[in-house]
């Protein structure tokens, strides 16, 4: 929040156009009757003339319109670390990906367990607007970005944006934007403000002639492989998503290329590509870095236009880019070890998850096993119990391997426990796999939740599900900023101690506490993140006695024999504490 800053710190900030603020706050001019973002190039504004706001749609309540050159719908939001209230932030979660377009303030409110006049007020109380009103400039803002940056119809726009109706939305558009949707488009569409930014945005402002391109048609000197040189494809619509830096888009890419779903999801030359099934819609996306900008360039296929508004939410929401690193780093820097690690690494993310389902079950299938195993699992279930393509990907962008589609919570519960044992799991982990399948599809859990506590007691209740997993899973299905694995050997190797002792330690570190366990990670290396006890313990010892092996210095078998032997003393030892305890 920003509520720390008084207008003479805003102005500043302003005046200097520092890019720690973007996004956390709006200057309104009374002169122009126009809200900008604290980095718009524009010409700075007299600070009698000046008016801050927190939110777009404070702005817009005040009566202002959003810039045409700075653009604040593409301002990075503010992640659910700043907000005060769980519920509050929960609600707006829910309206950014369209709670609101099809639905009621009143079923929203059924949805989170309160009455709809106490989430009224909570909103306007945090957010100074009304849920109604925070949906409408969510809504604008979507429009306002297709309008400028696509070809799509008015139509599409329309309902991309979720309005009912075309009529709807030019009425709103033309209210609050002071000019019908088309005058928009025919004005700013590649005029001179595009012509100054076209070098800085990249592929997301293409000529009209490639975005109308019919499906598959590629311009003079384009190659089929052109997406994988980081260029646009006709094939895509495409939108540009900023974030505050500095960001570390490398390490974010290497985390999800290591654990990627075969068929399901790729990482290759700077991409990351992925199949979503979204509220019945089903395509490819591929995500970027933006050349010389604060952004990233998200590819859709076509197919996901009518799921645009939760699918760019959540995109957001798994590349963190609405997190703040200056706050961030700030809180972990209190620590003497984090501190030299946010300084060699400042812009580290936590990675989240498009399908929190997904997440939950790569989760369980990585208990026990290396990333690489779990990864190779992961691939199988997706092909034993997801659905093939109809046109795989692979089609379109070639060298991709996008083939399935993930299987639904539904889907998994259908198959049953005996199916899921036969792709290679301890019938435990099978048994784990369904139960918690069943949980999720009768909303016994939900990965939406906003309350780090009350979910992990939820999800250790499931059989098979620990602490360890109900916070990885806290972490990367729900994107919650303070989840903290203590007993993960990764963790307890780099602090040292116990895992109470890691606990004591992190209390210092919230709210931010995700943030230093990828920290902490990524210190160690990507072989020993995300790692429980067994996986740690197991994995190097395999991988040292194969190593003697093949140099001949120890015989065949004897490796596994040891490690047999140390399990039937380590057994003897428990039975004898057992019988001292029973003997008191």
């Amino acid at each position: 929040m920003t509520r720390s800053l008084d207008d003479d710190a805003r102005y500043a900030a302003v005046t200097t156009r520092d890019r720690r603020f973007d996004g956390v706050f709006f200057v309104a001019v009374s002169t122009t009757g126009i809200y900008c973002r604290p980095i718009c190039p524009a010409r700075t504004p007299g600070r009698t003339r000046c008016a801050f706001y927190d939110s777009p749609a404070q702005a817009e309540a005040a009566g202002y319109r959003a810039c045409f050159r700075c653009r604040p719908e593409l301002a990075p939001g503010n992640a659910d670390v700043d907000a005060i209230d769980r519920l509050v932030a929960a609600a707006a979660a829910r309206i950014a990906e369209g709670a609101l377009n099809d639905g009621s303030v009143d079923e929203l409110a059924a949805e989170l367990g309160v009455s709809a006049r106490h989430l009224r007020r909570a909103v306007e109380a945090r957010l100074g607007v009304t849920p109604v009103a925070l949906a409408q400039t969510r809504r604008l803002a979507l429009a306002k970005q297709l309008l400028q940056d696509t070809a799509l119809s008015l139509t599409d726009i329309a309902f991309a944006a979720g309005y009912g109706s075309v009529r709807r939305f030019n009425a709103v558009f033309a209210e609050v934007m002071g000019s019908a949707p088309g005058k928009l488009r025919r004005k700013h569409v590649m005029t001179d403000e595009a012509s100054r930014g076209a070098t800085s945005r990249g592929a997301t402002s293409r000529s009209r002639d490639e975005l109308t391109r019919p499906r598959g048609a590629m311009s003079r000197g384009e190659t089929s492989t052109s997406l994988d040189r980081g260029a646009a494809t006709s094939e895509f619509l495409e939108l540009r998503l900023d974030y505050r830096p500095p960001y570390d888009w490398d390490a974010l890419l290497a985390f999800l290329a290591s654990r990627a779903i075969p068929g399901v999801e790729q990482v290759a030359g700077g991409v990351y590509r992925r199949v979503v099934h979204l509220d019945g819609a089903i395509g490819t996306i591929a995500v970027r870095k933006a050349a010389g900008r604060d952004a990233l360039v998200l590819a859709i296929e076509p197919t996901l236009v009518p799921v645009l508004m939760p699918l760019v939410a959540r995109v957001r929401r798994m590349f963190d880019l609405d997190a703040r690193p200056d706050i961030i780093n700030s809180v972990l820097a209190r620590d003497p070890l984090l501190a030299r690690l946010v300084a060699q690494r400042p812009g580290l993310r936590v990675p989240g998850a498009i399908d929190g389902f997904e997440a939950a079950i790569r989760a369980l299938l990585g208990q026990q096993v290396s990333v690489a195993a779990a990864t190779t699992l992961a691939g199988r279930f997706g092909a034993a119990f997801g659905k093939p393509l109809a046109t795989p990907a692979s089609a379109m962008t070639p060298g991709t391997g996008l083939t399935t589609r993930f299987p639904t919570a539904a889907e998994v519960v259908a198959a049953g426990a005996t199916k899921i044992r036969a792709i290679g799991l301890p019938a435990a982990r099978a048994d784990a796999i369904h139960g918690l399948a069943s949980a999720i599809a009768t909303g016994n859990l939900r990965l939406d939740a906003r309350d780090l506590e009350r979910f992990v007691g939820d999800a250790t209740a499931l059989a098979g599900i620990g602490p360890w997993t109900a916070h990885y899973l806290a972490m990367r299905a729900l994107h919650l900023p303070d989840a903290f694995p203590a007993a993960d050997l990764g963790i307890r190797k780099a602090l040292g101690g116990s895992p109470r002792e890691a606990e004591a330690r992190a209390e210092a570190w919230r709210p931010f506490r995700s943030y230093a366990v990828i920290q902490l990670w990524t210190s160690l290396g990507d072989e020993h993140a995300d790692d429980d006890d067994d996986r740690i313990t197991t994995r190097p010892a395999a991988s040292r006695g194969a190593r003697r092996r093949a140099r001949g210095t120890v015989p065949a078998g004897a490796t596994r024999a040891r490690g047999a032997q140390r399990s039937h003393a380590a057994a003897r030892a428990r039975r004898r504490a057992a019988r001292r305890v029973l003997r008191r």
